[in-house]
């Protein structure tokens, strides 16, 4: 159960990632099973479907929540679910291109449980696998959008992924610099997570065939409520217990991560981000006692409190842009779970 999200909510939350999970793996199964070896058992594995053998397994596939928003928001303007599955699917291959090349930039060794795809076969293979994932995105899409809005929807994800590559290139540069300010954190991350939520949205509705208006709602409700997961994530980060995670607690911050929590809580003037400063300034890899010095820190700064502020904020931000809550209620389940996750 998710802290702060009603049994009602949370369930039906659950059961649309359930569906969409359902929905798309046939499609991505088949998208990957296009693929030259060992690109297709490297996606194979990082699916969660097959160990390194190509041996089936059941693996954590992920949670699948792009490819629900997309079936969601199809439905809430007026479409079966199945109407979206494909563009479901692209979105999800985007997704899962990002995070191969993410745990690169960022050195991660474990995703979802599992060595990474670069820990398993090295860099230059996982680079390759994620540019071959973005590249299965678009026939996918192709393949199931209405051509009538073939090109918005084509020219919508591209634009998402750019998004993406300059807010992931603005993460990364944080690490080098001293000051980040909560304004340019939240710019950021309105690339590096909203891009892809906000096209995900749009692509339902289009899907639909809904009018502009409504396409363009629907982008914006996806944009805050990849603010609202990005901070979220950024608590994960930091409190997240490792045995629903997968990857070791204060995990950021032993990479001296400038998360939400950690910008909010340098630019609060207070002692706490005094000392925190100096532990982010050192050059001397955290220990074990440092990383929880640096997580009281945090809290104390009020870095936590804050975080969780804005994540609220922006699903509050995220359900007021829907024209119709009536029919979007599956969107509003969504959102609440997204704001108060605990993985």
């Amino acid at each position: 159960m998710v802290t702060g999200v009603s049994t009602t909510g949370y369930n039906r939350a659950a059961e649309l990632l359930t569906l969409a999970r359902q929905m798309c793996e046939p499609v991505l199964r088949e998208s990957v099973g296009s693929l030259p070896e060992p690109l297709r058992r490297m996606a194979g594995y990082h699916f969660g479907w097959w160990d390194v053998t190509g041996a089936p397994a059941t693996g954590d596939p992920g949670k699948s929540l792009r490819a629900a928003i997309v079936i969601a928001a199809s439905t809430a303007t007026g479409a079966r679910p199945a109407t979206a599955v494909h563009a479901a699917a692209a979105v999800e291959l985007v997704h899962n291109f990002s995070l191969i090349h993410d745990d690169v930039m960022d050195a991660d060794p474990v995703r979802r449980g599992r060595a990474t795809i670069w820990k398993v076969w090295g860099t230059a293979d996982a680079i390759l696998l994620g540019a071959a994932l973005h590249a299965l995105a678009i026939p996918v899409l192709v393949t199931g959008m209405p051509k009538t809005v073939l090109d918005d929807a084509l020219v919508r994800l591209a634009a998402a992924v750019i998004e993406m590559c300059r807010g992931q290139h603005e993460d990364c540069s944080f690490e080098t610099r001293r000051t980040v300010s909560v304004e340019q954190y939240l710019r950021m991350a309105e690339g590096k997570t909203g891009a892809l939520m906000g096209s995900a949205g749009a692509l339902g509705a289009l899907c639909a065939g809904a009018d502009e208006a409504t396409v363009a709602a629907m982008d914006r409700f996806g944009r805050q409520l990849g603010l609202a997961f990005q901070f979220a994530d950024d608590l994960i980060g930091i409190w997240g217990d490792p045995a629903v995670t997968g990857k070791p607690a204060g995990n950021d911050l032993a990479r001296r991560k400038r998360s939400l929590p950690v910008v909010a809580a340098l630019a609060s003037g207070t002692d706490a981000a005094v000392e925190l400063a100096q532990l982010y300034d050192s050059d001397i890899p955290m220990s074990p006692a440092d990383i929880g010095r640096a997580m009281d820190l945090v809290e104390a700064a009020g870095g936590r409190r804050s975080a969780q502020q804005y994540a609220d904020q922006k699903m509050a931000e995220a359900i007021g842009v829907l024209r119709d809550r009536g029919r979007a209620g599956d969107l509003i389940a969504l959102a609440d779970v997204v704001a108060h996750r605990n993985r």
